[in-house]
């Protein structure tokens, strides 16, 4: 019976851990060209991340619209739009929430970045930044810096919303520089 029980357990705790490590896997790497995708914006029109070939691209995921982290990490990156823009970068945030959340959430925060819906999971899925928080799947918190030539040249995987846009910054600074 110990052993069934044991065996039970072992086959639980696969299932279970698998599927994470699997995700975690499919990240893409640092020098992988980043994959393109077209995602509806909170305007509703559609943004895919060829078009901004010429210019950095932030690619930030995050869990959702209007909760404390996801706010805090907004408005910071909506505070520092003018060093985007001398920097020829762009942020892009993600979220699986649909479009009409992402219009209420620029509309109260007086954001004016792209915020792209992925209600499919698909992106963000493919970015490896899809994550199992028990009662719903969301975006983790993952940033994604890709070059100019839509090259993926940094990952941030351990995101602290008080500090990451000045992290981003910092190094959009010293790449530049190279």
């Amino acid at each position: 019976m110990r052993k069934i029980l044991a065996l039970f357990i072992l086959i639980v705790a696969i299932a279970f851990i698998a599927p994470r490590l699997l995700r975690a896997a499919s990240v893409p790497a640092v020098g992988a060209a980043a994959p393109d995708f077209t995602l509806k914006s909170q305007e509703g029109t559609p943004i895919s991340l060829a078009q901004y070939r010429g210019k950095w691209v932030v690619l930030y995921f995050y869990p959702k619209d209007m909760t404390t982290g996801c706010t805090i990490e907004a408005h910071n990156f909506q505070r520092d739009q003018a060093k985007y823009d001398a920097a020829n970068a762009v942020v892009l945030g993600v979220s699986v929430q649909d479009v009409k959340s992402h219009q209420q959430f620029c509309t109260k925060d007086g954001l004016t970045f792209k915020l792209l819906a992925d209600p499919d999971h698909k992106v963000t899925e493919e970015y490896g930044s899809l994550k199992d928080y028990g009662v719903a799947q969301l975006a983790a918190r993952h940033t994604f810096l890709i070059d100019p030539q839509g090259k993926i040249v940094k990952e941030y995987m351990d995101v602290d919303p008080n500090n990451h846009s000045e992290e981003v910054l910092a190094e959009l600074t010293t790449l530049e520089k190279k």
